[in-house]
């Protein structure tokens, strides 16, 4: 069983938040990738970058991303990172995704200036700037859909991603 929507985006974009609405709204289970990672390992993904590396730390994602896109029948939030590698790419062509996009500005609102983002380390806005730029191509390359979360609330979108569906 193949989730019901995926949802990808830097991070700040609200896939959780969003997720969680709309899973709600559904009468879906959801589940976060990063959330799942964090249960597995036994600690928090900055500690799993700081002890393991962020090799080690992809590989998990690829395994938890691969196995919830074939088994999780919900609403499905990948981390920002996930779509990094091809073999995810590949995975989610043959699923509903959608692209939840967000300016800095608001991006930096909502994490912050890195606190818990292990990437988010150094220079943050300008890191985070980097990510976005280097990922939005990988995220309009398997979106079915492409969502703007800036200044919208969850329900909001929850509601206009429910409509697409």
């Amino acid at each position: 069983m193949a989730p019901a929507v995926v949802l990808v985006g830097v991070m700040g974009a609200g896939k959780t938040t969003v997720g969680a609405a709309l899973a709600e709204r559904l009468g879906v289970p959801f589940a976060d990738t990063d959330t799942i990672i964090e249960e597995r390992a036994g600690k928090p993904i900055p500690e799993i970058f700081v002890d393991d590396g962020e090799a080690a730390f992809r590989e998990q994602e690829r395994a938890v991303v691969a196995e919830c896109v074939e088994t999780f029948p919900g609403v499905l939030a990948l981390g920002g990172g996930a779509i990094l590698d091809d073999g995810t790419r590949q995975r989610l062509t043959e699923q509903t995704v959608v692209f939840l996009t967000v300016e800095l500005g608001d991006a930096i609102k909502r994490v912050g200036l890195g606190a818990g983002r292990p990437l988010l380390a150094i220079n943050p806005r300008a890191t985070l700037r980097h990510l976005m730029e280097q990922r939005r191509p990988l995220y309009l390359e398997v979106a079915t859909h492409v969502i703007a979360t800036d200044g919208r609330e969850p329900a909001d979108l929850a509601a206009e991603i429910a409509a697409l569906l």
